[in-house]
């Protein structure tokens, strides 16, 4: 029998789309119509693929309205925060235009009749695995890597997301990609799975948890030839030091942490205080802030700053993080509160204190990786200490310095095992033209952002000459 699923609104709980997952069969379908559309695809001329990727950016801006309301109805994104994610979807193709010139384009050097050439050859038939946080970005920043550099790619879309997945990839065939080469799978883990283990199968493209990255790491044992590309998630710390500005430094802090309700990657899960003067100020700014942050979902008025979690599965994964936290020890500055009945996955932002907690336990709490409005602080006594306690975990991702001189941050970013570390800005920062990724149980260097271009294609060496070497290669008899 046929498993069905639907995509729910994490608002009001409105069924957007409801259909069958994918079979097996029809999984297996859709990789040999991938693998049947690379030849031609890859034999595409550059510039013409570039003209399909541009055709898709002006569909999606033509449509942008529309894919915001989506977004926003059907993972719970608050408005402005939808039309920021589309915005950063509509500068995607021209950002990963110029990667693939500075980074993928074929390169000569020659020396007399020799030249000396670099070709990248695509990988092949790959599988994106997109998430729901941001369900049009960031699929989107692997996606159209991958087709510049002649890959074909099968997209399975968070079941989250679906009808925001199956959108998005209507507006790339309206835009002239022929059909097979992006070709679309639905459901949950199991069509997923069916893909990965299909012997055509080049490449895998992941952006989601720890666990999930694992998995797949564990499932591919044994098959070096298929790139796996893995972004996941982090257990984020901000560090601050000296005195500065209080109202901004808390405004920045509740943004690293809340940001999106605390379902990005990249949020701060810990803020960690060198002890000085202004520290207790520092913390009470903080907590004062996060208390007028308001829970709530598109329309309600006044606006709400954090939109509803993804569901109340979500919201009882982190209610349980934080109760195991304060059973740890921590002490509660903002206290979780649980939403009324029927209203779950709106959740007020929360703090505790960890502050002097044993090492095995603030151990636990760097090793945990969790997705929703929950900071825990710390303080330490200077900055190698805050150091080693920024890097009490896993996890490496992304980092940021808050206060301190030019010699403190070049300290800090050397010391930080972080693929993303910032000097007076939010961990959730990042910029198109710089790479984006984590180390250690964040990723698996294979960096998103401007090189992702890297992982889309294999460098191919050539020494070329358009006549046999007359002289002799042997050592004289």
């Amino acid at each position: 029998m046929t498993k069905r699923f639907s995509s729910v609104s994490p608002i009001d709980g409105a069924v957007l789309w409801e259909g069958p997952e994918s079979t097996p069969d029809e999984v297996a379908d859709a990789v040999r119509r991938g693998q049947q559309a690379w030849p031609a695809w890859r034999q595409t001329p550059p510039e013409r693929r570039f003209e399909i990727v541009r055709g898709f950016a002006e569909r999606l801006a033509h449509h942008r309205d529309e894919v915001a309301r989506l977004i926003s109805r059907e993972v719970g994104k608050l408005p402005h925060d939808a039309d920021a994610e589309v915005a950063a979807a509509l500068a995607k193709p021209e950002l990963s235009i110029r990667a693939f010139r500075q980074r993928r384009s074929t390169e000569v050097a020659e020396d007399g009749d020799v030249r000396r050439v670099v070709r990248y050859r695509p990988i092949g038939l790959s599988l994106v695995l997109g998430p729901f946080n941001f369900p049009l970005h960031l699929p989107g920043g692997q996606i159209i890597p991958l087709l510049l550099a002649g890959n074909p790619v099968l997209f399975k879309p968070s079941d989250r997301a679906t009808l925001l997945g199956r959108r998005m990839v209507e507006l790339w065939h309206e835009a002239g990609l022929p059909p097979d080469v992006l070709g679309i799978i639905t459901g949950g883990v199991d069509p997923a799975l069916a893909a990965i283990d299909a012997a055509p199968l080049a490449g895998v493209f992941l952006t989601g948890g720890r666990a999930a990255g694992e998995a797949i790491h564990r499932r591919l044992a044994g098959r070096p030839s298929v790139q796996l590309a893995l972004e996941l998630g982090g257990n984020n710390p901000a560090v601050v030091i000296g005195d500065p500005p209080t109202e901004p430094l808390a405004n920045l802090i509740t943004y690293s942490a809340f940001a999106s309700s605390g379902q990005r990657c990249t949020c701060a899960r810990r803020a960690i205080f060198v002890r000085g003067d202004a520290t207790e100020r520092q913390i009470d700014a903080v907590v004062a802030r996060a208390r007028r942050l308001r829970p709530g979902v598109p329309g309600d008025d006044p606006p709400p700053h954090l939109g509803p979690l993804i569901s109340d599965d979500a919201a009882d994964a982190v209610w349980q993080t934080y109760c195991r936290f304060v059973e740890l020890g921590c002490h509660p500055l903002l206290p979780m509160v649980r939403p009324p009945s029927g209203k779950r996955n709106l959740v007020a932002p929360a703090i505790v204190d960890a502050s002097g907690l044993p090492e095995p336990k603030l151990r636990e709490i760097g090793d945990t990786e969790w997705f929703g409005p929950l900071l825990v602080i710390e303080r330490c006594d200077d900055l190698d200490a805050a150091i080693d306690a920024a890097a009490r975990t896993p996890y490496g991702l992304a980092a940021a310095l808050l206060g301190g001189t030019p010699d403190t941050f070049d300290k800090f970013v050397d010391a930080i095992p972080a693929g993303v570390v910032h000097w007076n800005r939010p961990t959730t920062g990042a910029a198109g033209v710089m790479p984006f990724g984590g180390l250690g149980a964040s990723g698996n260097h294979r960096p998103a952002g401007f090189h992702m271009i890297d992982s889309c294609g294999d460098p191919v060496a050539s020494i070329e000459s358009p006549h046999l070497d007359p002289s002799d290669p042997w050592p004289a008899d």
